[in-house]
């Protein structure tokens, strides 16, 4: 009962402190007793998730874990799965852009990488240069209205973050493309899809091409289909399903994998048995 309430509190009081706090900043007068009874609030809040997590660790001791492994159990029990995911997608997707800069990939040795993201970076950067067209243009608009600093820097920091975020999902994308190893395939949509597929249940690849697909990531009756503008062009055939993640966190099973790649032929060399390769002429 402790963990529900501290977790549908958290929820509630992230956003109403959020608003104060904006409130409070462009200087909109609000009654004395309105603010102190939100600081009350926001206090017993916190007390009631310092004594769930207390709780949760305590449980945890018990029943021998470490410290890090309880802080880390404590964490994972209170934060909500979706949440915790989304956290993970800024951080990596930051990793994601010190290597872009770094003119690096997230591509093990012996691995064969498969791009996908050609098809969607020329859209994505037309998309970020309206993005700063629209940070500047609001600027003068909120000095020319003569609205407060404090919210002109409120709203300037909250785009230049979305404008960062924008950035990393074209690193991710193009730092972590698809890879075919001789043990896997492994297919990757940035920081937010990853789906380990074993190569002895590949059953067959072919080249498909298909211009109308209705979402990033779809799973429907046992097919997955994993888009780049709207687009797939590789189709997997499985022996049997696999447990297929979506990014914040759903599971079902697929059989059958539809994925873009820039070359889709690279793709389909890679992935087809080696029965099915084209011989090796005999010297002799």
């Amino acid at each position: 009962m402790t963990l529900r309430l501290a977790r549908t509190a958290l929820y509630a009081i992230i956003p109403a402190e959020v608003l104060l706090v904006l409130l409070l900043v462009a200087d909109v007068p609000l009654p004395a007793p309105l603010v102190a009874g939100a600081e009350v609030i926001v206090m017993a809040v916190l007390l009631l998730e310092l004594t769930a997590a207390t709780r949760l660790y305590l449980a945890a001791r018990r029943d021998g874990l470490g410290r890090r492994e309880s802080a880390r159990a404590v964490y994972e029990e209170l934060v909500p799965r979706q949440v915790r995911r989304l956290m993970g997608f800024d951080l990596r997707g930051l990793a994601s852009l010190v290597l872009w800069l770094a003119r690096r990939r997230d591509v093990p040795p012996g691995a064969v990488p498969v791009g996908y993201s050609k098809g969607q970076t020329t859209t994505m950067l037309m998309f970020l240069f309206a993005m700063v067209v629209e940070l500047v243009g609001l600027e003068f608009l909120l000095r020319a209205l003569d609205w407060p600093a404090a919210v002109r820097v409120a709203v300037l920091v909250i785009d230049l973050y979305s404008v960062l975020i924008v950035l990393a999902v074209i690193a991710s994308c193009v730092t972590r493309p698809h890879l075919v190893t001789p043990d896997e395939l492994r297919l990757r949509y940035g920081v937010f899809f990853d789906l380990r597929v074993p190569r002895h249940l590949i059953k067959s690849v072919r080249t498909s091409r298909n211009y109308n697909e209705t979402g990033l990531v779809t799973l429907a009756d046992g097919r997955l289909a994993l888009a780049v503008s709207s687009q797939t062009n590789v189709v997997v055939e499985l022996a049997e399903p696999v447990t297929v993640t979506r990014p914040l966190g759903r599971q079902a099973p697929a059989a059958t994998l539809r994925f873009f790649a820039d070359d889709p032929d690279l793709a389909h060399g890679a992935l087809r048995p080696r029965t099915d390769r084209d011989p090796v002429l005999d010297p002799a």
